[in-house]
């Protein structure tokens, strides 16, 4: 039985596809399951993708009229690795914030690669812990890997300083 099958099976609302690629085998599902799909592949015993190895996202609006948010999962006791893509729908123009529920729960790999893809690609991860910049500085306007990010953009000038006479203060206060 096909992987998209399994999971068709056991997250009836996750719609997968399944296609081949260089990379190894890639399953698109339908966004609003991807929290079902992936507990769903890390929790059965006989496909145990028990690690999370990348997530990332890419911007295919202008193509497809969509973003679609990548999780690569690793099976060590199969030695098999399966690419996992949700398809969230939006016009290029479209000021709406898309989203996806956290993986972190899952996998606490997902913590700073969801930041990542926060901060890259304005994709926003409900639920997660500490939903912050980590690449950009905070006055920072946009998200420069949307491929609408104007390539000559001028961004807030900031205060330049010494990070070691003068490091930044700590959220937290201390």
């Amino acid at each position: 039985m096909e992987i998209a099958e399994q999971i068709a099976a056991a997250v009836p609302a996750a719609v997968p596809t399944q296609s081949e690629c260089p990379s190894g085998t890639v399953v698109v599902v339908a966004p609003d399951a991807i929290a079902d799909v992936l507990r769903f592949l890390r929790d059965d015993p006989e496909l145990s993708y028990n690690a999370l190895s990348d997530l990332t996202a890419v911007d295919q609006r202008e193509r497809e009229g969509c973003f679609y948010v990548v999780y690569i999962l690793l099976s060590h006791s199969r030695n098999a690795r399966l690419i996992v893509k949700a398809r969230i729908a939006q016009a290029p123009n479209d000021d709406a914030t898309p989203s996806l529920p956290t993986a972190t729960g899952l996998w606490q790999a997902a913590n700073w690669a969801e930041r990542e893809v926060w901060d890259m690609f304005g994709i926003k991860f409900d639920g997660h812990p500490g939903l912050s910049r980590i690449l950009m500085y905070e006055e920072f306007v946009g998200h420069p890997l949307r491929k609408d990010y104007p390539v000559g953009k001028r961004q807030p000038l900031v205060e330049e300083r010494d990070p070691i006479a003068d490091p930044w203060p700590s959220r937290d206060g201390r």
